[in-house]
């Protein structure tokens, strides 16, 4: 349970329902307000007042919300009234969006999120190789949604902010409904790409309650998408380069492999005057090809 100190509104006071909150502060110019988790703490926001204008109230109350509002077009932080603000962002560094086609496996590709609740700030990212920037897209918003749950977020209005056309139309235009009905394939019943990450989003928004989105134009003048889009091309600059997969030996070629670092003493490889190298010679260069990490005799 949440407690909601409206310090500047229509009405001051302590709140325990976001909606009797929300009232005395929407379209309030100048309001001021935070929500806490005990009534000591909103106590204190207000300078020790007491009086709550709002029976007690379990945000349990709000069980379905199938629907998905369309997202609003908004770039000014100050226009998004959620208890918890979610900033998501996707990208890469490659110059397609399909697998196999500009998209190299040596391509760096990362996600970030951000979740603002009051004055309290959380932010994660990650990244991959090989990866599109439409994977990166869905992963934030899985991982955001994924953290909300941990901390028993689920229940509180929430905003979600993203540049994502492609993710809020999968939500919100039912395309994500449509997929699960089908079995988890297109409308022409060709291969649903990122199917697995769909199906999680899917299987987490069923306990999220209330969630309202909206589109921002990404790198522009929302600090909290600007900022994500910076801390997930930070972690790609930190990703260094992929290392080449090896193939056919247990170490990659370049790593010499768990043996000592010291030759043993050896005759030197000779020719025979008569004719072809002899046996000796080849096991010869097979051991020193072991002794550089080069060759592997385990053929399993």
């Amino acid at each position: 349970m949440k407690y909601y100190a409206v310090k500047k509104g229509r009405k001051t006071g302590i709140f325990t329902t976001w909606p009797e909150a929300e009232k005395k502060v929407k379209g309030f110019s100048g309001a001021q307000y935070k929500s806490f988790k005990t009534r000591s703490e909103a106590e204190a926001y207000l300078g020790g007042q007491k009086n709550s204008t709002s029976p007690l109230k379990s945000h349990k109350s709000h069980k379905q919300h199938k629907s998905h509002p369309k997202s609003k077009i908004k770039n000014d932080a100050a226009d998004y009234r959620g208890e918890v603000i979610v900033y998501t962002d996707g990208g890469s560094r490659n110059h397609g969006n399909v697998r196999g086609g500009h998209v190299k496996a040596s391509d760096k590709a990362a996600w970030a999120f951000l979740i603002k609740e009051g004055n309290q700030k959380h932010s994660k990212s990650g990244g991959e190789f090989g990866a599109t920037n439409n994977r990166m897209e869905i992963m934030a918003l899985l991982e955001a949604l994924k953290y909300l749950r941990s901390k028993d977020m689920q229940d509180d209005q929430i905003d979600v902010i993203m540049d994502s056309k492609y993710v809020l139309d999968a939500i919100q235009k039912g395309w994500l409904a449509g997929w699960r009905r089908r079995g988890w394939t297109k409308a022409d019943g060709s291969k649903l790409q990122n199917k697995q990450l769909w199906q999680s989003i899917d299987a987490n928004l069923s306990h999220f309650q209330k969630i309202q989105y909206y589109w921002t134009k990404g790198h522009a003048d929302d600090e909290g998408n600007i900022f994500v889009d910076h801390l997930l091309n930070k972690t790609m600059d930190k990703m260094g380069k992929k290392s080449p997969q090896p193939t056919g030996t247990h170490q990659p070629i370049n790593q010499p492999a768990n043996k000592p670092s010291h030759t043993k003493d050896r005759a030197p490889i000779k020719k025979s005057k008569q004719g072809p190298r002899t046996s000796t010679s080849v096991s010869d260069i097979e051991e020193s090809l072991k002794q550089l990490g080069l060759f592997d005799d385990d053929n399993d």
